[in-house]
């Protein structure tokens, strides 16, 4: 019989190291509260997923943090277990300014120091609505700002984006510091980020001259395969300052979580996903300090 490792061997031997070594990190803050857009006009590329269990990651470490669901599917409300049938306060109801924000967070019960506003299927008539509005792309940027002029204990706003440039995703880019862009490990992952860097780049030239792309992180891993390794190091080639070390893997008890209303935190918590998603988590919160560092504070 052979005694040679194997790949899933390897793999468990990986996780457990990365586990132990995140065990004992302690999660630096940001100098000021950021604002982070998670978007890809691409569909079903972890977008979600990613803005879900990096919230999680980051409140159980300590940090404070509000995730704000501009998608109408409200998926990323669903998957934090926070209330959003039809006639709830909502994302919605910040953006035709019928309530502040304040009044539409919500506390998520899986996570301290994790506050939620929560999409509607209400959100899906809002770009029609905003359309006749004059700087229509700068609702929720005011929203933020007048939130944050009181409540300055916030460390990170994550903004769950719909997969288009439509006007719910351009007032997300408003309103943020920098964008994480998921991208699936496939052979067309590049395809569609040139679009949406042309997208920000035309934003950062007339809405919002601070917006870059702050990381860009690899979803739906698989280290079984070629394709996955050399879909990595293609992005790595063309953006090797911004791309996250940490890979997502593809994982079926990432799937599954959602449908619980929990986070892989609480579902598979010792799982490769749970300990991948810290992991990219930490190193996004390094990254939020050394700008701190970089820039000074405010």
């Amino acid at each position: 019989m052979s005694t040679g490792s194997t790949p899933l061997a390897d793999e468990l031997a990986r996780a457990a190291r990365d586990r132990a070594r995140l065990e004992q990190v302690t999660f630096p803050r940001p100098a000021r509260p950021l604002v982070v857009a998670v978007a890809n006009q691409k569909g079903g590329v972890g977008k979600t997923t990613s803005t879900v269990n990096l919230s999680v990651a980051l409140a159980k470490a300590g940090l404070s943090v509000m995730v704000i669901d501009a998608d109408p599917q409200g998926n990323a409300s669903t998957a934090l277990g926070i209330e959003h049938t039809q006639g709830t306060e909502s994302t919605y109801d910040v953006l035709t300014g019928e309530l502040s924000l304040e009044e539409c967070l919500q506390p998520c019960e899986e996570a301290d120091h994790l506050m939620v506003c929560p999409a509607t299927i209400d959100l899906s008539g809002a770009e029609l609505e905003l359309s006749s509005l004059t700087q229509r792309e700068f609702v929720l940027r005011r929203a933020v700002k007048d939130y944050l002029a009181v409540h300055r204990n916030v460390d990170v706003i994550l903004i769950d984006c719909p997969p288009s440039l439509g006007l719910l995703t351009l007032n997300a880019f408003v309103a943020a510091d920098q964008v994480i862009v998921p991208i699936q490990a496939e052979y067309y992952a590049l395809e569609g980020l040139s679009m949406l860097i042309h997208t920000i780049e035309k934003i950062r030239d007339y809405l919002n001259p601070g917006l870059n792309i702050g990381a860009i992180l690899l979803t739906m891993f698989d280290r079984r395969t070629n394709l996955s390794a050399e879909v990595a190091s293609e992005i790595k080639r063309y953006f090797p300052d911004i791309m996250l070390e940490s890979y997502i893997p593809r994982s079926v008890k990432l799937s599954e979580a959602p449908s619980f209303g929990v986070s892989i935190f609480s579902h598979d918590p010792r799982g490769q996903a749970a300990t991948s998603y810290k992991a990219a988590a930490y190193e996004l919160a390094q990254r939020w300090a050394d700008l701190g560092d970089q820039n000074g504070t405010e």
